[in-house]
């Protein structure tokens, strides 16, 4: 369900701040110096999942100091709603990855579930290695079917949103993270 513009607003207003704007830019930071030293002497093909990505992938881009290309996928579990469901295909890569290092740059790792099939996908297309960085872990104390090589920070277990994230439909547009109230 996506909600209305009122609805955004009093959802904020009721949310708790997770992650200011700067620690997240510093996480990003240091997320970059990480990737850069693994990374610099490659020529990866770096995939956003969108739309979660786009923020964290826009950040990262502009401080890693390497040749790359670029693409995406869009891979969803979540939709409008607040908890995963299953898994739907909306674009995979455009770009050959045979042989190639990818990077996979998503907003969030939660069970790991999507991350795990990006993975998939991205070895069956004859990637030769393959990384991934995830702008937020979640701390949720459950086994991931995937695991994260690059981590900017980490959330509580509640339904986060912002930067990247949204709340049914919205708030993808916040510079800084928020966990809602009663989740």
């Amino acid at each position: 369900m996506v909600i209305d513009r009122q609805a955004a607003l009093a959802l904020l207003a009721s949310a708790d701040l997770i992650h200011a704007g700067d620690a997240i830019g510093a996480a990003i930071n240091r997320v970059a110096r990480e990737i850069s030293t693994r990374l610099a002497e490659t020529y990866p093909v770096v995939l956003c999942v969108l739309n979660g990505g786009v923020p964290f992938a826009g950040h990262l881009l502009t401080q890693l100091s390497f040749p790359l290309d670029f693409d995406y996928v869009h891979l969803t579990r979540y939709g409008a709603a607040t908890t995963g469901g299953a898994l739907s295909w909306r674009a995979a890569p455009s770009l050959a990855l045979l042989g190639r290092t990818v990077l996979i740059v998503d907003d969030i790792l939660d069970e790991g579930t999507t991350l795990a099939a990006i993975q998939e996908r991205v070895r069956q297309l004859g990637a030769a290695v393959c990384y991934t960085a995830v702008l937020a872990e979640k701390m949720n104390g459950r086994k991931k079917a995937a695991q994260a090589d690059f981590v900017a920070l980490t959330v509580p277990d509640r339904f986060v949103f912002g930067f990247g994230m949204d709340v049914r439909g919205a708030w993808r547009n916040l510079p800084a993270i928020y966990a809602m109230r009663g989740d």
